[in-house]
């Protein structure tokens, strides 16, 4: 993954992009945007697990929704009270 990193960087291309890398984007505790997902995986007012390449984000809170989901991105509302990277293991 390194030299795809630095490929990336001496091509000028986003990091996240190059290496298909979750985009969370954050608006205080009510918005989340996630983009670079793979699926949903579980999904209640209390918890949210989404699916990447690289492993899972789970998101804890209440009142918890998504908004919307496209192939590209999703935004998911609610309060939110924590945000977790749980990495694939490899094997």
């Amino acid at each position: 993954m390194l030299l795809r990193g630095r490929m990336a960087d001496a091509a000028e291309i986003p990091r996240e992009l190059a290496l298909s890398l979750p985009v969370l984007r954050a608006v205080g505790r009510q918005e989340i945007r996630i983009e670079n997902y793979r699926g949903i995986r579980e999904y209640t007012q209390e918890l949210i697990r989404i699916s990447t390449k690289s492993g899972e984000i789970r998101l804890t809170g209440r009142r918890l929704g998504i908004e919307y989901y496209t192939n590209a991105e999703m935004k998911i509302t609610g309060l939110v009270s924590a945000i977790e990277y749980r990495q694939q293991k490899e094997g």
